[in-house]
């Protein structure tokens, strides 16, 4: 079988399969305003056990700081007024009962993350089912029946695991999970690449003909797994394991080596995070600074826009955390998928073409300048830059930069410090911005290349639909030509390039961004290892020939099977 692969390992042993009992409608219309009131009593009795039931969890056990944030986000969403207020309005006005109104709620609020384009926003809807599940089992009072010990050498198949079964399971004698559904950014992804326990996630229906105790070889690099496997395959992979453990200590013990090639030019290595938070699992894989700090988060799961002070002070903390390493602040990138529930986005036929990002920003001025305002007061505590989404062309730099500046003279005359020089660039994700590289150059302090978006604007292919997803393709010659001309034209105007995007993170294209000149690579924290095995051990001559051979070349297939010879 085959699924995505996201947490690196072989392993070798017994499945075990978790069975979950799906929730249930009861169907039962409530009559009188006495039920009514009954039901909203009772669902918020069920909300105020869930919370202390994950408040115990956090105080009772022994978590890392991605388990204790996940924890924390479940808190907040169980305190959501929009939640809560949307059942009780099933409640009232629709004579649903508790039961039947959350489970109405929680699927609308599933498909709304699920249908996002952002693959870390759609994983957040595990998030919504797993506090929906522990609402309504407080709900209906029922015991929870999980198997919380396991034999030695347990694989774990399951259609999901949620991300209090990933936080809670005692995972001393289980060497690895697959999962029917998921991602690269699930939350059992995080904590398997936390927990360095080997993961396939994504196997699809085929994974439901695997039975307990079945043999099961997991490979958490490709995504494969072989069921019941003759003797021959098992000896092969217990080789593979032996080398992949010694690749990983290896890999491992990078974490202090510079990014050098063997000719001596030096590369920034970064990572993407979200918050504060993020930094440990940065500096233990030998990052540099944040290439890309995502702020629209700190805009989610609430019922208002957060004041500028809460968003300085979470900004501050970032910078505080930083240990004097570089941020790239991106500001607020919503609409598209990312929606608010407290302001109102048009219904738009093409909302990744519409109304978002920096087109926002630019209209709704007073939500941009109290955002700069924010992270201008933060940049004293740091090396802060701010960079703005979705540019498509020159007048909205500069009417970004204008807005900046009004943030600035504010601040000065409220007599409030901040860093006067803070550099501003913006992402190069949209075609007509990536053909104008050359102009826009001369109006920044730099360029970061978003290649997720930059691909599926090129390409005009929506890579989360099944049906076009095979021309979502970061290596098809015009995706790469764009990359490199915007590389070209940094250099020429003496600006920074860097890139933000998924292909940063990939070690298969390492050697031809190089090759192209790009030197500031930003990616997940766990994949910056890889990334500096493939920069130490190659030369920026060998680089630049790579792309030289790859520019004549008119096909991916060919593009990928000639750069698999270097990995």
């Amino acid at each position: 079988m085959k699924g995505i692969g996201v947490s690196p390992g072989i392993a070798i042993g017994k499945a075990f399969v978790i069975q979950k009992k799906e929730p249930s409608f009861i169907g039962i219309l409530l009559t009188t305003p006495v039920e009514k009131v009954a039901d909203t009593i009772r669902f918020d009795a069920a909300i105020k056990r869930a919370i202390h039931e994950v408040e115990q969890l956090k105080s009772t056990l022994s978590l890392s700081e991605e388990d204790s944030a996940i924890l924390d986000s479940q808190i907040e969403l169980l305190n959501d007024p929009e939640i809560r207020g949307n059942v009780i309005d099933k409640i009232e006005a629709q004579d649903k009962n508790a039961n039947d109104a959350l489970l109405e709620v929680i699927a609308g609020f599933v498909e709304v993350f699920e249908s996002m384009d952002d693959d870390y926003m759609r994983a957040r809807a595990a998030d919504i089912k797993d506090i929906g599940n522990r609402i309504l089992k407080n709900l209906n009072q029922s015991a929870e029946n999980k198997q919380t010990t396991f034999e030695p050498g347990t694989i774990l198949i399951a259609e999901d695991l949620s991300p209090s079964d990933a936080i809670t399971l005692d995972v001393k004698n289980i060497i690895g999970f697959a999962t029917q559904i998921g991602s690269q950014t699930s939350h059992a992804a995080i904590i398997a690449k936390a927990k360095g326990i080997p993961a396939v996630v994504g196997c699809g229906s085929a994974l439901i003909e695997i039975k307990n105790g079945d043999a099961i070889i997991l490979d958490g690099a490709t995504g494969l797994l072989v069921v019941n496997p003759d003797k021959e395959s098992i000896n092969q992979h217990i080789t593979k394991r032996d080398v992949f453990k010694e690749q990983a200590k290896h890999l491992k013990s990078l974490k202090d080596t510079p990014a050098i090639t063997t000719d001596g030019t030096r590369i920034k290595l970064s990572a993407n995070i979200s918050n504060a938070g993020d930094w440990p699992a940065v500096f233990e894989n030998g990052g540099e600074g944040a290439g890309l700090l995502r702020t629209e988060l700190l805009f989610m799961g609430r019922d208002s826009f957060p004041r500028e002070d809460e968003q300085f002070e979470f900004y501050k903390q970032v910078a505080l955390h930083s240990k004097g390493n570089p941020v790239v602040v991106r500001t607020i990138d919503i609409g598209g998928d990312k929606h608010l529930s407290y302001f109102n986005l048009p219904a738009e036929l093409n909302p990744f073409l519409g109304y978002r990002a920096i087109r926002i920003c630019l209209d709704q001025k007073d939500i941009f300048i109290t955002q700069l305002k924010a992270i201008l007061r933060a940049s004293v505590f740091g090396d802060l830059k701010i960079m703005f989404p979705m540019i498509s062309n020159i007048h909205e730099i500069r009417l970004a930069k204008n807005i900046l500046e009004e943030a600035k003279a504010i601040l000065r005359q409220d007599r409030v410090s901040f860093k006067a020089d803070i550099k501003a660039g913006i992402m190069i994700e949209v075609p007509s911005a990536a053909v104008t590289a050359d102009l826009l150059a001369k109006e920044v302090d730099f360029f970061s290349i978003g290649t997720n978006d930059l691909c599926q604007y090129t390409l005009a292919a929506d890579r989360m639909n099944e049906k076009i997803a095979h021309l979502y393709d970061p290596f098809n010659p015009a995706v790469l030509r764009l990359i490199s001309f915007v590389i070209e034209q940094g250099a020429k105007q003496s600006i920074h390039v860097g890139m933000c995007g998924e292909m940063a993170g990939d070690p298969l294209a390492t050697l031809l961004l190089l090759g192209m000149g790009l030197k500031d690579f930003s990616m997940s924290a766990a994949l910056i290892p890889a990334v500096k095995q493939v920069v130490i051990d190659n030369s920026w001559e060998k680089a630049k020939g790579i792309w030289e051979r790859v520019k004549g070349m008119h096909d991916s297939k060919d593009i990928i099977e000639y750069l698999t010879e270097f990995n």
